[in-house]
């Protein structure tokens, strides 16, 4: 079997950890799930468009599902918009 690497800012690994530890599977098992369900829906034009401004984005920003510790706010006294309130996990 070959492997596929991917690259997560901390941000991102924290969330899939605390997913993963919150369903008892590994980050691995989250990972692979989700690329099951995007691959089942990437002949979907907007599926396709959706990976193309993510990729851009990945740039400069993390996904809104990311802990926001590199997110930029409004003002510096302003909270982090932490995940683990959105996603209850």
């Amino acid at each position: 079997m070959s492997g596929l690497k991917i690259h997560l800012e901390p941000g991102e690994r924290h969330v899939v950890n605390r997913l993963a530890r919150a369903i008892k599977v590994t980050p691995e098992d989250v990972a692979y799930a989700a690329l099951d369900r995007l691959m089942n829906e990437a002949m979907d034009p907007e599926v396709q468009q959706s990976i193309k401004e993510c990729s851009l984005g990945r740039r400069d920003n993390l996904p809104l599902w990311a802990d926001s510790e590199r997110s930029v706010h409004a003002y510096e006294g302003a909270p982090d918009d932490q995940p683990e309130e959105r996603l209850q996990f």
